[in-house]
C-alpha cells in the first residue's frame, strides 16, 4: 500500500517509547477545548516587566542578537550571571569559561545529562521530577533512580537514608531540583549538607535545577548546593529568566559550573540549538541587574497569590501542602473521595472549569503520586479567584 513503511521497528526510538505527548500539552488543550481557567501549566498570564520587555525591543531595534550570538551566550548576559551569582550567594564564576547560556533550563538538563553520562550510568533523581529529566536521562541512555518525597508535617520531605541507600557503585550523578517542582519544598540547609557530604563521600556530579531561586517564601531560604563544601568543583547549577521574570516565551536559562564542567556541557548544547534568544539575552542581562525590590516584589505578589489559592482550595476540601517554594501548590484529594488524580484532572475541566496536573505523571513509582493533583498560581488575582470560586461551587458541601 503507498505510504506504508516495510520496517517492522517503531518508528520512535525505543528509548523515547514511554514518553508521549507531555501532561502539559494535554491539559492545555483541554482548557481551551472546554474554556476552562488553566491552572495547569506553569506560565503567568501577565508579562514581566515593561523595562526588561523594552530592553528586548531595543536589542532588536539596534540589531544585537538578530543574527546568530555566541555560542556559549552574549557576553553581556554572561557577565550579569556571574554578577547575579556573586552577588546572591558569594559564588564567584568566570564569565569567559565558567557560565553558558542555554535555551531554557531545559536545554541545559538535556545538555548537561547528554554530557555527563553514559549508557549504563545512574542518576539519582527527586521524585516527584519535572518530566523532562526522565525524557534527557533516557536520551543519554542512563538509567533513572527516583528517591521518593514523601508528606510528612504538611510538606514533602527528603527520606536522607534512602537517598543513601538509593546510590550505587553505577551511579554517576544526582539531578536535584530546589526549590521543588511539583511538591513546592524548599531543601534546608540541613539537608543540603547531607547531600554535600554523600557527593563527596561517593565522588558524584551534581545536577542542581534552581530555576525558582527567587521565589521562596515564609521562613525558607534558597541555598546553591555548589555553595556547601566540596560542591563547587563537582556541581552544574542550573538557571532560568522565564520563572523569574515571567518571560516563560523568551527560553532563556544558564549553566554555571567549573570551566571542565561547562566545556563538557557545551559540547553537548552545541548541537542542540547551537544558539538562541538573541536579542531575549541582552534583555535577561538587564533584568537581572534590576533592583532588590523588584526581587522582593514579585515574591511577596507570589506569595499573596499562594495564599488566596491554598485558602480556596483549602475550603473546597482539598488537602493542601502549603508550599514553601516555586508557584505551584500539591493538593491531596482523597478528602473529596478522590484517589486517582488523572482522572480527577481529565474530568475536573467538565466538573468545574479548571484544569490542573496530576502528580502521578512525575512518578516511577505511580502509586505513590496518584492522589496528588498540581495547581498553578502564577496567574492575575481575579483568575485565581474566579477558580477558587468554581472549585468551591464543585466540590464543598
Amino acid at each position: 500500500m503507498a505510504g506504508m513503511t516495510s520496517t517492522a521497528r517503531p518508528f520512535l526510538n525505543r528509548r523515547l517509547a514511554e514518553f508521549g505527548t507531555t501532561i502539559f500539552a494535554e491539559m492545555s488543550a483541554l482548557a481551551v477545548a472546554t474554556g476552562s481557567i488553566n491552572l495547569g501549566q506553569g506560565f503567568p498570564d501577565t508579562d514581566g516587566p515593561e523595562e526588561v520587555r523594552e530592553a528586548a525591543v531595543r536589542a532588536l531595534r539596534d540589531g544585537r542578537g538578530n543574527q546568530y550570538p555566541p555560542g556559549p551566550g552574549v557576553p553581556e548576559l554572561r557577565t550579569a550571571v556571574a554578577a547575579h551569582q556573586l552577588r546572591r550567594y558569594g559564588l564567584a564564576y568566570d564569565p569567559d569559561t565558567e557560565v553558558l547560556v542555554t535555551a531554557g533550563a531545559t536545554e541545559a538538563i538535556a545538555a548537561s545529562l547528554l554530557a555527563l553520562l553514559e549508557p549504563g550510568d545512574e542518576v539519582v533523581a527527586l521524585e516527584p521530577y519535572y518530566d523532562s529529566y526522565a525524557a534527557s536521562i533516557a536520551m543519554a541512555g542512563g538509567r533513572r533512580v527516583p528517591v521518593t518525597l514523601r508528606p510528612d508535617g504538611g510538606r514533602f520531605r527528603l527520606d536522607l537514608d534512602e537517598l543513601r541507600a538509593a546510590v550505587t557503585d553505577r551511579t554517576r550523578l544526582l539531578l536535584l531540583n530546589t526549590p521543588h517542582n511539583p511538591t513546592g519544598t524548599v531543601l534546608t540547609r540541613a539537608e543540603l549538607a547531607a547531600v554535600a557530604a554523600l557527593a563527596v563521600e561517593r565522588d558524584l556530579l551534581v545536577v542542581t535545577d534552581e530555576v525558582y531561586e527567587h521565589l521562596v517564601f515564609d521562613e525558607a531560604e534558597h541555598l546553591p548546593l555548589a555553595t556547601f563544601p566540596g560542591m563547587r568543583e563537582r556541581t552544574v547549577t542550573i538557571g532560568s529568566a522565564g520563572k523569574t521574570f515571567s518571560f516563560t516565551g523568551w527560553k532563556v536559562g544558564w549553566v554555571t559550573g567549573t570551566a571542565e564542567l561547562v566545556t563538557a556541557v557545551r559540547s553537548a548544547k552545541q548541537f542542540l540549538t547551537y544558539v538562541a534568544s538573541g536579542p531575549f539575552q541582552y534583555a535577561v542581562a538587564e533584568a537581572l541587574a534590576l533592583p532588590d525590590t523588584y526581587f522582593e516584589g514579585f515574591r511577596a505578589d507570589m506569595q499573596a497569590k499562594r495564599d488566596l489559592l491554598s485558602a480556596g482550595l483549602i475550603d473546597a476540601g482539598f488537602t493542601v501542602f502549603q508550599p514553601t517554594g516555586t508557584y505551584f501548590v500539591t493538593t491531596d484529594i482523597r478528602q473529596l473521595g478522590e484517589a486517582d488524580g488523572l482522572a480527577f484532572c481529565r474530568a475536573l475541566p467538565e466538573r468545574a472549569g479548571v484544569v490542573a496536573i496530576p502528580n502521578a505523571v512525575f512518578y516511577d513509582h505511580k502509586e505513590a503520586g496518584a492522589p496528588y493533583v498540581r495547581f498553578a498560581f502564577c496567574k492575575r488575582t481575579e483568575v485565581l479567584a474566579d477558580a477558587t470560586e468554581r472549585l468551591r461551587k464543585a466540590f464543598a458541601h
